[in-house]
């Protein structure tokens, strides 16, 4: 049995679960203890001597021409370790024959099985392991071999392989006489490799062995050190005392919080990983979720969700949901201009690129034995999105995770109100609030703050809270992707060559959006300026070119782009975060100013550095309905009207020496009114149904969206509740929804 005091971080989460509750730990342990506190435990024995190695093996994995047999010696000689080749070492002199000749002689499926046994038949400790191609095509000897060592993959570009064989004996390699191609064999292989792997070591194009030699060893020493990557509160206070400890969270505790107990957004203490310009090149001709798989394996620890398991969760996000295979394309408008089509999610909003995988994170990251209500502020897409992505979790999940969406009741277009009721399903509901976006926002971190009734919650019913909005890391991370993938597909379509910089221009509500490029940037994609572009309820792009943040005598605006009518952007605070080299004393001074006198001012010196990336204006609602109909008349592609907002904001800010990539946040059907009178299209007075249809049948780009479409007509009147703008009787909701799904 696993003891408390080994496993910090199972610790914490259980204490602030049942603190209220007075239990022995010990006796409640097994209950709390997740799949990820299992593994960090697992990772801690690796500290046993002062060895890298200890008496675990480093097992290299990989296609045949990975080059596991060069590496795995060279490693063997920077340990002063021995060296096993499981081909010459263990099959042939099990054999006493050649690994080409028992192929040849027993045939495909027997060799696997004669192999696998000669695997179960063998032990070692202390060393390094390089495997056959096959290896891993059998589960039981993988297991063995698991037991007592750390996988490392060598992930190495399909290319580079086919082009490493042409030069290789490849009479040993099981299944090429069954007809298939090598492309088909390697291809096929891939799903045992992303099984069994702990770590992985991308090998891009033109590394030397002894290159990723290292990478190996320094992934290895990752995997091992599993308080290696802290999280801290964007309000976090440094002790003047340097050998004082840091209080410090990891991402899974990041990811169950959302926010942390002093007010702040949680943020990694170290820098952003960074990716060397061959690595970015190699995944230039890669899938959306092979970039997703290689960029979120280095952002998140493997003892928070091991990488396979990882790999498994985006490779569920980001598939058949989906109604373009590229998840995110790029599409070239005109002249310099491409749009970033992030609509194409089952809800049609970018949203979805986050909130069809933050669900699983969720769920593999909270103790198990924990019921957790998700609370959620929307302007309008994030309520139908967080809603039909916790509706997408296993039946279990479902069963201990529940969301309420809370939404300004006339804030939002029909159609989005319509998706949002729609979306309802078992574990999931919809709150009308009668008032405006920021009011939503503050209550929800107002219920967040408030101890008493969290513990109330946590005392009375075992329920923890939650958010599933982009001041949850887990939500905001995902974003990082589809901005670094935009380039690479200008890359690939020979627009840009690697290395020539870009704008970004992107409507900018919550400051989300636009912080995942200022994170796509910090591992290596260079953009070269972040274009932020307002409507009518334009506080930030005041702020950007003023340095004050001034709240006094606003009011929200209702416009024709409702995800981006916010005054109090909660995002903005990481970036302030960083900007002023983590002074978490400064970003409580000035955020509590904000609440208490409704602005702030920053100092000039922070003024001139945001200035150096940043550039903003704002669009009015009748320049934002000309963009609509202009860009229609002349490329028949149709803005949503908060693209538009960006396009009009990037025609006037980008100076047009680079390309510059607006960030198309919202499928236009979501918003037909709009687009009607954009259009000047006389039968605005349809339903929201009538609309759409009317608008698909103009055969114009992008394509109408299915999805949106199947879900009009299958569209019943749900029922849904409103409430006042009284934060006590959010609360009275959020328990009513607490007691009808959890007792």
């Amino acid at each position: 049995m696993l003891h408390f005091n080994r496993c910090p971080r199972l610790k914490h989460i259980a204490q602030k679960c049942f603190s209220s509750v007075h239990v022995r730990a010990d006796k409640h342990v097994q209950l709390f203890l997740s799949r990820t506190f299992a593994l960090a435990e697992f990772r801690k024995s690796w500290h046993s001597t002062h060895s890298l190695v200890g008496d675990k093996n480093i097992i290299l994995m990989g296609p045949p021409g990975a080059g596991k047999t060069t590496v795995g010696r060279i490693i063997g000689q920077k340990l002063g370790c021995c060296v096993i080749d499981v081909d010459d070492d263990i099959l042939e002199k099990t054999w006493n024959m050649s690994v080409s000749e028992k192929l040849q002689d027993v045939g495909n499926e027997q060799f696997l099985e004669e192999e696998g046994k000669a695997v179960l038949n063998f032990s070692a400790s202390g060393s390094v392991i390089s495997l056959t191609g096959s290896n891993p095509m059998h589960d039981a000897s993988m297991w063995h071999l698991k037991k007592n060592g750390i996988i490392v993959y060598l992930d190495v570009p399909l290319i580079d392989i086919v082009s490493r064989l042409k030069f290789m004996k490849i009479d040993r390699i099981v299944g090429q006489n069954a007809g298939s191609t090598m492309k088909d064999i390697l291809k096929f292989r891939r799903q045992y490799y992303k099984k069994w792997y702990d770590t992985r070591v991308f090998c891009e194009s033109g590394a030397s062995p002894e290159e990723v030699a290292d990478k190996v060893l320094n992934a290895v020493r990752r995997y091992q050190d599993v308080d290696s990557e802290p999280f801290i509160s964007t309000r976090h206070i440094w002790p003047e005392d340097c050998e004082q400890k840091v209080s410090t969270k990891f991402f899974s505790e990041a990811v169950i919080e959302g926010l942390a107990s002093d007010g702040g957004l949680f943020v990694p203490q170290k820098e952003f990983p960074k990716l060397n310009c061959r690595e970015w090149k190699s995944l230039v001709g890669a899938t959306y979720v092979e970039r997703a798989q290689i960029l979120l394996e280095k952002c998140i620890h493997p003892a928070d969700v091991p990488a396979a398991t990882l790999g498994a969760m985006i490779e569920t996000a980001y598939g058949d949901n989906f109604a373009c295979s590229k998840i995110a394309p790029v599409r070239h408008l005109s002249g310099n201009q491409f749009i970033l089509e992030l609509f194409h999610g089952p809800t049609g909003s970018f949203k979805d690129l986050s909130l069809q995988l933050l669900p699983h994170l969720f769920a593999h990251c909270i103790p198990p034995s924990c019921n957790y209500m998700i609370l959620v502020a929307t302007s309008g897409d994030t309520g139908s999105a967080v809603l039909n992505g916790f509706s997408r979790i296993s039946k279990n999940d479902k069963q201990r995770i529940a969301v309420a969406t809370f939404f300004p009741d006339n804030g939002v277009s029909d159609f989005q109100k319509a998706q949002i009721i729609g979306s309802q399903r078992e574990n999931g509901w919809a709150v009308g609030v009668k008032s405006d976006f920021d009011f939503c926002q503050t209550a929800v971190k107002g219920i967040f703050k408030d101890s008493d009734f969290t513990g109330f919650l946590i005392m009375e019913y075992g329920t923890v809270l939650s958010s599933a909005n982009s001041i949850n890391w887990g939500r905001l991370l995902p974003q990082v992707v589809y901005h670094a993938s935009a380039y690479l597909d200008l890359v690939s379509q020979g627009f840009i060559s690697f290395g020539s910089p870009v704008d970004v221009c992107i409507p900018t509500g919550n400051f989300g959006n636009i912080l995942a490029a200022v994170y796509a940037k910090m591992m290596g994609i260079p953009i070269r300026k972040f274009i932020c572009a307002s409507n009518q309820n334009h506080v930030l792009t005041d702020f950007i070119k003023t340095g004050h943040y001034d709240l006094r005598e606003r009011k929200i605006t209702q416009t024709f782009s409702p995800a981006i009518d916010i005054l109090k952007a909660s995002n903005l605070e990481r970036h302030l975060h960083m900007m002023a080299n983590q002074d978490g004393g400064l970003m409580t001074k000035l955020f509590n100013q904000l609440e208490e006198q409704h602005h702030f001012q920053l100092e000039k010196m922070l003024v001139e550095k945001l200035q150096q990336d940043f550039v903003a204006d704002w669009c009015s609602e009748r320049e934002c309905l000309a963009a609509i109909h202009s860009t229609y008349n002349t490329s028949g592609y149709i803005l949503d009207p908060h693209t538009a907002v960006a396009k009009v904001v990037a025609d006037r800010m980008q100076d047009k020496t680079c390309p510059v990539i607006v960030s198309s946040t919202a499928h236009y059907s979501k918003f037909a009114p709009a687009i009607m009178q954009a259009l000047k299209i006389k039968e605005i007075n349809h339903t929201s149904s009538s609309q759409l249809y009317l608008l698909s049948s103009y055969n114009a780009l992008p394509p109408p969206h299915e999805a949106l479409l199947e879900r009009m007509k299958q569209q019943e009147k749900m029922e849904y509740q409103v409430c006042t703008a009284d934060v006590s009787v959010l609360k009275n909701h959020v328990e009513k929804l607490i007691q009808n799904q959890f007792i």
